[in-house]
């Protein structure tokens, strides 16, 4: 009775706060899943936790939500940011002055043209080039770190919003402004103004700001390398098709993470593509050969703590793999199946989402 109790107390602390995490149109985002995930592990008595591959931070922001200390973490420079700006971020905001100075350029500043001269005719307008190479230069002059990863947010969130399918994987901005009946997309939205999206997404920011009471972070850090001790571990890793070809998050969004180091930009295009995507490193988490062995170390270093994994049930290692390698570390696994969830661009109906659960 008295956890039960406890628990309850937990999902009710912040039903108060009119705090809600943002709109986002990221590639296998869990913002949908948020409920079932919480439904299926609130009785679980934790109160440290991990979202080893946070992403938009949809999972993180939940457990902040639910008064637990938590530690978010991403590989990618651009998700790191998205987690410091509303993860580890208690109570700070842009102003509307501040959001104004942001979108005003500088009388007898000359703003470098990097974007223009480098994406013509690939993702954006003339015009929009020059606006982000505007728009970032002044971003990446915010002294205060947190103000700078919103401002990023939302600028991030504008240049989703404006790319047909929501992604960088291709050079294709005549589906923009093709004038033909389109089945998808919504041509009003990628005409809307940079300046507009920008104000719409760091509102949303800014108001899904909140102290939940603890201590949260947020890390830029290989899974298998992150420090510390955890009640409880969520793993969503980048998601392997039965074919063997795995989810290139980096790839899908290399025109963000290029956008966190301005500078340094140039010297990490692969100019041979024609969408001018970052050189490929390899990764062992989209590597159908060494997924398995990743996995099993990953559940060795946190065999402490109560592993959560999201998963597909069509993915590689497979469902039984999986459990099978879980159960190395753990007397008690349960599966959870939400049914078929599809992701958007997702072409296989059969896809299950799983919930594995070992305590």
């Amino acid at each position: 009775m008295a956890r039960t109790k406890k628990v309850r107390q937990q999902q009710s602390l912040f039903a108060d706060r009119m705090v809600q995490f943002p709109t986002t149109r990221y590639q296998g985002s869990k913002a949908k899943l948020c409920s079932w995930i919480w439904d299926e592990i609130s009785h679980l008595e934790f109160s440290t936790c991990l979202d080893a591959f946070g992403g938009t931070g949809s999972i993180a922001y939940l457990l902040k939500q639910k008064g637990k200390a938590v530690t978010y973490n991403d590989v990618l420079r651009f998700n790191h940011l998205f987690g410091l700006a509303l993860v580890e971020n208690k109570d700070t905001r842009l102003s509307s002055s501040e959001i104004d100075s942001i979108l005003t350029a500088q009388d007898g500043v000359a703003y470098p043209t990097f974007v223009y001269d480098t994406f013509p005719d690939i993702y954006y307008t003339d015009d929009e080039n020059r606006w982000i190479d505007q728009t970032i230069t002044i971003i990446a002059s915010i002294d205060d770190p947190k103000k700078r990863a919103l401002a990023f947010f939302a600028l991030a969130q504008a240049c989703i919003i404006k790319r047909p399918y929501n992604l960088f994987h291709r050079k294709n901005l005549y589906v923009r402004q093709a004038d033909v009946k389109r089945s998808f997309g919504n041509k009003t939205t990628w005409d809307k103004p940079f300046e507009h999206w920008f104000r719409v997404f760091i509102d949303e920011a800014n108001r899904a700001v909140f102290d939940n009471g603890k201590e949260n972070r947020a890390l830029q850090l290989d899974a298998l390398d992150i420090p510390g001790e955890y009640d409880l571990v969520y793993i969503d890793t980048p998601y392997i098709a039965g074919s063997g070809v795995g989810v290139d998050y980096k790839s899908f969004y290399h025109f963000l993470e290029g956008m966190t180091d301005y500078g340094e930009w140039p010297e990490h295009i692969d100019y041979k593509s024609k969408h001018r995507r970052l050189i490929p490193q390899k990764t062992v988490w989209t590597d159908k050969k060494r997924i398995h062995a990743a996995f099993d170390e990953l559940f060795k270093r946190f065999r402490k703590s109560i592993l959560v994994v999201s998963y597909r049930s069509d993915g590689i290692p497979s469902e039984e793999e999986l459990i099978e390698l879980l159960s190395r570390y753990k007397s008690n696994v349960q599966i959870r199946h939400y049914g078929q969830y599809k992701y958007v661009l997702s072409k296989n109906s059969k896809s299950k989402e799983l919930l594995l659960i070992g305590t």
